[in-house]
């Protein structure tokens, strides 16, 4: 007896396209290339959690510093460790150039203000954003905007004096430190800038909503962009629309009253304002869009994060004589107490520089850096990975690498002293290669100065309440797991001033340099 085929045709169909649904992936399986088993449908993402870093740092150990994992229908290559990172970021950094469109960020929150330059695959398009981005921000571009970070520094620092009622009331410093990075952002981009009280809930919304689009872009939040069929479930969009519609507000307000001062005369010096001002400009408003979209974002990623748990650990008992040496170190350099003054036009205190690398590496605010998806075939120990791969850079553990640090999980800024500058990248706070964070030259300066100011100005002590108390681990500290960046949990700080005459007067003359930019 013969069985009829067209019911076996039929049920062959039905298990190709299960098996598909179950176990296929975007990318063929590399040969060669350890793999970590998953579940079907859905990979490995029940057992990655909430905290992705963490687990895959621990798959190495198992599996190697490189290895493949199965997301949904997503295949993802996994690099771990210091040197790993360098192979393929860096010297393969050419391959490993473009992004892969998510379909949670890219599809549904920036389907009206288009992508990030970060975010963006890689195209002219792109490759014209950031040379545009690269050039407003390299290091001679940077010292000119010097005497923003001069206002925005003397600003926060001036609340936290009054806030503290002189060091005698214990603060949260978040807040003060995300509107310093974000306003220079604000005002190097639309020439605007939040102004206390008056703005305040601007400030808020920008926060808020940027803080809510970050979860959007994690590689850890978002279970739709892995499992397509979960798409069809209306409600898991609901909540990105959502902020989209809020981040268009203010994106479409600062363009539109940077055209309206413009058009009366009243603009003042910023990137976009160039842009619009050049009838030889070659970037069409999409693109200035995105400009202004990677401004606002990247005010609130790395800086406010590395800033406040900097400040966390100076002030902990731990950092206390970490932050003795610093005030030391500056008063080396600066017997004359001019630091203040002159940490503006130079960076001459090795070890604020050591600080501030150390705090980028310990506080890798951003542990899975955006994804990269390869252009052209890449080899890793005789493996060769095909173009149109998925790479995760997994900078958590990369900057934890006990074979590349001594003690990594101790916080120590000496590691970074007697390094001769063009020795290699120091860590991967700002990511590496070809899409490495192109304002880091920005945030370096604002960081550097920041911290200069801040430790000559104040004692920073552990909170009277013990409750107060910061999270030290780097991931424990992080108050939305799944979120791209750090966002850190509550805590208080003393702001002791060490010369309350000394403070007044460095904040005096710093609003008399900057008077001209409040107006």
């Amino acid at each position: 007896m013969t069985l009829p085929i067209i019911p076996i045709a039929g049920a062959l169909v039905v298990v190709y396209f299960a098996y598909r649904v179950l176990y296929g992936t975007d990318t063929p399986h590399i040969k060669g290339l350890p793999e970590v088993p998953g579940l079907p449908l859905f990979g490995s993402l029940l057992e990655l959690g909430v905290d992705h870093a963490k687990v895959a740092q621990g798959w190495a150990k198992k599996y190697g510093p490189v290895f493949q994992v199965r997301m949904g229908n997503r295949r993802i290559v996994f690099a771990n460790s210091f040197e790993s990172v360098r192979h393929l970021w860096i010297t393969n950094q050419s391959a490993l150039i473009s992004r892969p469109m998510l379909h949670t960020f890219h599809s549904v929150v920036s389907s009206s203000q288009g992508f990030t330059i970060g975010t963006s695959p890689w195209d002219e398009s792109c490759k014209n954003r950031r040379k545009a981005a690269a050039t407003a921000l390299n290091r001679p571009a940077v010292q000119s905007y010097m005497p923003l970070i001069d206002l925005e520094s003397t600003v926060s620092i001036k609340e936290l004096f009054h806030d503290s009622k002189g060091g005698e009331v214990d603060l949260d410093p978040r807040a003060y430190w995300q509107r310093y990075a974000l306003n220079t952002s604000l005002t190097l981009n639309y020439g605007y800038r939040i102004d206390g009280d008056k703005d305040d809930a601007l400030l808020k919304e920008i926060t808020d909503v940027e803080r809510g689009v970050s979860n959007f872009r994690s590689t850890s939040n978002n279970w739709q962009d892995y499992i397509p069929m979960m798409r069809l479930w209306p409600n898991m969009n609901t909540e990105a629309v959502s902020f989209r519609k809020r981040r268009d507000v203010y994106m479409d307000r600062l363009l539109r009253e940077l055209r309206e001062r413009i058009k009366t005369g009243t603009d003042k010096p910023c990137i976009t304002g160039n842009i619009l001002k050049d009838p030889e400009a070659k970037l069409n408003e999409a693109e200035i869009k995105s400009i202004g979209l990677t401004m606002v974002s990247a005010g609130l990623d790395t800086v406010p994060g590395n800033l406040i748990m900097g400040i966390a650990y100076l002030a902990s008992p731990q950092g206390q004589k970490i932050q003795q040496r610093a005030y030391e170190k500056i008063l080396k350099v600066y017997p004359e107490n001019d630091a203040w003054e002159r940490c503006l036009h130079e960076e001459k205190v090795p070890y604020i520089t050591a600080l501030y690398k150390e705090i980028l590496r310990y506080w890798t605010v951003i542990p899975i850096c955006l994804p990269r998806v390869s252009i052209k075939p890449i080899e890793w120990n005789g493996v060769i990975i095909p173009a149109g791969t998925t790479f995760y850079m997994n900078a958590y553990a990369a900057d934890y690498d006990e074979t590349h640090f001594k003690d990594a999980h101790t916080f120590n800024p000496e590691r970074y002293l007697n390094v001769p500058d063009g020795a290699g990248t120091p860590h991967y706070g700002y990511g590496a290669g070809s899409r490495m964070c192109v304002g880091s030259h920005l945030a370096n300066r604002e960081l550097y100065t920041a911290f200069v100011r801040l430790i000559s100005a104040f004692e920073f002590t552990p909170p009277k309440d013990p409750r107060d108390m910061p999270v030290m681990d780097c991931l424990e500290a992080n108050a939305i797991p799944t979120s791209l960046t750090m966002e850190p949990k509550y805590f208080k700080v003393g702001f002791k001033p060490r010369d309350r005459t000394l403070l007044e007067k460095w904040i005096r003359e710093s609003e008399e340099r900057t008077r001209e930019l409040l107006m």
